[in-house]
């Protein structure tokens, strides 16, 4: 369990989809009453979902907090609604800031984690628009990581698919629910130094952003990753990191940053396959860190592309399974609560990965569309990756920044050589419906 991530935002996803039109499908209750049926069956193989956090006082003042199974009648929410008014080219907003009205399609959107103790630790909403459904979900980010989160997404997608067929519900990748906990620091719950909730649980309003998608086709980011080799002679640098590189030197630059000013990259890495052993792929639960590398805005601009992705290629090699250990016993030695609404630096924040298989999410009648992600704990410098709609290596960033960051980001040439054409809604409808 995460129990650093407490104070933090839930996590808030879901995929566009267009309105069935197979006859099979059946009518739009109908549709709903399955998503709702297969998500209870769901919740049997995810069963933590349908739990509570649970806060005990200790005799010493401090505070454990951990999650607590089969809470009768307590269970997850489901939510039906329907925007009127609302289409699907509204949603997908292409070329445009995201809509407002998104947050309105998340449940839960502005709750912490450590609102889990009363409120549902994950929480749909299936919203009927005009020619599609948004499925919104948010997702208790103390109970697992965004690796987990899809890993559920799928598996309820493949048993409301397998419904719609008439078939029986096999999961094919079941989730492991084993645990373990590192030796030498006596027996859980990790007991925290505070006396109070209070002391750790911050709620800020929300900033005022512009959140908008940028395409990165998978040609454009080829060119982009032999860019960054070329530069430095080396042929180690990976598409995402000359593609994080791209976005710290862009949005450093369009924030106007003092060249003396140090200026940070962080990114939230998985450790799943770091670990020895590594994780089992179905593993669900959190194994994450967030790490970071800094320079001065400086030397960040007057150096090429490729001095940045080397300090980012270098901020991930370095992420080794002995890096991960220090890092566990350093947090076991001082554990806290993370409070990710401070920085010390200016910083872009890469989150979510262009690795998750976002669009397997078919529930019985086509591809998604698009997804998009809540307002919770979105900040200036945050860039969420997701991948392309069409594959193939494809990447989406959505990116938060604050009005005038965001129209100096617009016209960076730098940026604007390396962008894409989003792919028309024409053509998503057509290639989705067959």
């Amino acid at each position: 369990m995460g129990l650093g991530y407490a104070h933090c935002s839930l996590h808030p996803k879901g995929p566009s989809l267009c309105k069935p039109t197979r006859p099979l499908c059946g009518s739009v209750e109908q549709i709903v009453e399955r998503l709702r049926s297969s998500l209870e069956e769901a919740l049997f193989h995810f069963y933590p979902l349908s739990g509570r956090l649970r806060l005990d006082m200790c005799d010493g003042g401090g505070v454990t907090c951990h999650v607590e199974l089969g809470c009768a009648g307590n269970g997850a929410e489901f939510v039906h609604a329907v925007a009127d008014g609302i289409g699907i080219a509204d949603v997908v907003a292409d070329g445009q800031d995201l809509p407002k009205f998104l947050r309105e399609f998340f449940p839960l959107d502005q709750f912490v984690n450590f609102d889990g103790c009363t409120d549902p630790l994950l929480a749909v909403q299936v919203t009927e628009l005009i020619d599609g459904i948004f499925v919104g979900c948010s997702f208790n980010h103390v109970l697992g990581d965004g690796t987990s989160f899809w890993h559920f997404f799928n598996a309820w997608a493949e048993i409301a698919r397998c419904k719609a067929a008439g078939k029986e519900v096999v999961l094919s990748r079941p989730p492991l629910h084993d645990r373990w906990f590192i030796g030498g620091y006596g027996e859980p719950p990790i007991k925290l130094p505070y006396s109070s909730p209070a002391e750790f649980i911050v709620r800020s309003s929300q900033p005022l952003l512009r959140e908008k998608m940028f395409h990165f086709s998978a040609e454009s980011l080829a060119k982009l990753k032999i860019r960054a080799n070329q530069e430095c002679d080396k042929d180690t640098i990976s598409t995402f990191q000359a593609l994080s590189a791209l976005m710290w030197r862009c949005i450093t630059r369009a924030r106007c940053t003092p060249q003396e000013q140090i200026t940070g990259y962080k990114l939230a890495i998985q450790n799943r396959t770091r670990l020895q052993p590594p994780l089992m792929p179905n593993y669900f639960g959190n194994s994450i860190n967030a790490i970071r590398t800094t320079t001065t805005a400086g030397e960040l601009l007057d150096n090429n592309l490729s001095w940045a992705a080397w300090l980012v290629h270098q901020l991930i090699n370095d992420h080794t399974y002995c890096a991960i250990r220090d890092l566990v016993h350093k947090y076991m030695d001082n554990p806290r609560v993370y409070n990710t609404h401070m920085s010390d630096i200016p910083i872009v924040m890469m989150i979510s990965s262009p690795r998750f298989d976002m669009y397997s999410c078919d529930f019985g009648w086509g591809k998604a569309l698009a997804v998009r992600s809540g307002s919770a704990g979105k900040l200036d410098g945050i860039v969420v990756a997701s991948p392309g709609w069409e594959g193939g290596g494809s990447i989406d960033l959505e990116v938060c920044l604050s009005p005038e960051y965001m129209h100096a980001l617009e016209t960076d040439e730098e940026l604007l050589a390396v962008i894409s054409p989003p792919i028309e809604l024409e053509i998503l409808l057509g290639m989705s419906n067959k």
